[in-house]
């Protein structure tokens, strides 16, 4: 009677070892020889076998239980499941393939109150929590709970993943919640200090990059916390001075996205990145005339303006955008067909911004024709032939005239207020971002 106990907690224990080294022989054979050992679980931790293939990234162990039936969403002593570790330690691959099987995104621990969704984000997992992201959009438990309910749903002491990730400095994971929607103003419950904001966590945290996307998507940098602190005194209080310099309420303004970001979500992924580049680049202008002659001056940007201007072709010059004359056409408006820049198309696209009391969205105009712009995508670049370069050099200043002519033609009484706006007449060079010297338009109504 003893020995057939020692037997069956020798299989136990030999199975569990065999998932977590990946034994996939070893496992089978345990499992032939007594199938019930998949329905039991470590003494203290109360971990399963799929609980241990998920931890420690077995893939081809966690699909073999997964095919003989084993629950998904099994809890251990702490009522995690088998996706929750799988987020917690980054395993992408696991994580897939349990939410293939069907595990509930919305299963709660008993530790804090989390779901997977926040272990991914706390833990800096990026590609664990784009994958659960995705998979929440066509998830039936989401979509009864609403997908925008989960993305901000909150742990225990009242913090969003969004919360987590930013007082964990997680800059990929800040930026992939913000893009489906994540609450930027949202205030926290007990977690941290009590009322504070994800931009007051970055602060604390002293994640300039996290700083930087919080902004960049309108995070407010004098929305106090239930101490009356706003962000600036939290950066000052845990001696951050860059976070401190680029939240002090009394530095330049930053550009932040046509809120709210159905305009922007409309985009193709191309365009988007275009229009992202664009405003990351004239915010990092702004951090750098706002930390110049300081201790934390930023490095220079990846851009040289000497090195574009001697590599740019007759080819990018004959596509040169009609309202600030320097920089290349990148976006195209779909619908009318003009060109422009992606720092212009950017500034036009902030200047318009909706109504806080009706919260309606009146979607920018096409400065040229003044047809609403309803999709944009990235402009296609003329390119010649090698032959032709000698007649393109004679052709190019004719072409150049012609482009502007068409502009001017079909809108020039809108190209002529548009240009009349402060931050358009003072961009300057290519790349230079200096689309944010002048401010004062972004924070107009």
């Amino acid at each position: 009677m003893g020995q057939g106990l020692s037997c069956r907690e020798s299989d136990q224990h030999g199975l569990f070892r065999a998932v977590q080294f990946g034994e996939l022989d070893t496992v089978e054979d345990v499992l032939e020889r007594d199938p019930t050992l998949l329905r039991h679980s470590t003494v203290y931790d109360r971990h399963s076998a799929l609980h241990i293939a998920a931890a420690n990234g077995q893939i081809k162990i966690l699909s073999m239980l997964l095919e003989r039936s084993v629950n998904p969403d099994a809890l251990n002593r702490h009522k995690q499941t088998p996706l929750m570790l799988a987020a917690m330690h980054g395993k992408i691959s696991c994580v897939q393939k349990l939410l293939e099987a069907g595990a509930n995104v919305l299963m709660f621990d008993s530790l804090n109150g989390r779901t997977c969704l926040h272990y991914a984000a706390y833990y800096g997992h990026s590609g664990c929590l784009q994958a659960i992201v995705s998979a929440a959009r066509s998830s039936p438990v989401s979509v009864s709970w609403g997908f925008a309910r989960f993305v901000n749903i909150r742990d225990g002491k009242g913090a969003t993943p969004l919360h987590l990730a930013a007082r964990r400095s997680r800059p990929e994971c800040v930026d992939i919640l913000l893009d489906n929607g994540a609450l930027v103003s949202a205030s926290t419950g007990r977690y941290g200090f009590p009322g504070s904001t994800a931009l007051h966590l970055a602060a604390s945290g002293g994640s300039l990059d996290c700083i930087r996307g919080l902004l960049a998507w309108g995070a407010d940098r004098v929305q106090r916390d239930s101490s009356g602190r706003i962000p600036y005194i939290v950066a000052l209080k845990h001696k951050h001075g860059a976070c401190a310099a680029m939240l002090n309420p009394s530095s330049a303004e930053p550009l932040v996205w046509p809120a709210p970001l159905k305009f922007i979500n409309e985009l193709n992924q191309e365009a988007k990145a275009l229009l992202e580049q664009a405003l990351m680049e004239a915010n990092r202008e702004r951090e750098k005339n706002i930390l110049k002659g300081t201790a934390y001056s930023l490095p220079s940007p990846l851009h040289s303006d000497t090195g574009m201007d001697d590599n740019i072709s007759v080819e990018s010059d004959l596509d040169q955008c009609c309202i600030c004359f320097e920089q290349v056409c990148t976006i195209e408006v779909q619908n009318c067909g003009h060109q422009m820049c992606a720092q212009c198309t950017l500034a036009l696209c902030c200047h318009k911004k909706p109504n806080p009391t009706t919260l309606c969205l009146t979607p920018p105009v096409c400065p040229f024709c003044r047809s609403p712009i309803a999709h944009l995508v990235v402009a296609k670049i003329k390119s010649c032939d090698d032959g032709d370069h000698d007649t393109e050099d004679n052709n190019s200043s004719k072409l150049r005239k012609a482009r502007r002519s068409r502009n001017f033609s079909e809108g020039s009484s809108s190209f002529k207020s548009l240009s009349a706006l402060g931050s358009f007449g003072k961009m300057g060079g290519r790349g230079s971002g200096r689309i944010i010297a002048g401010n004062e338009w972004v924070d107009k109504p």
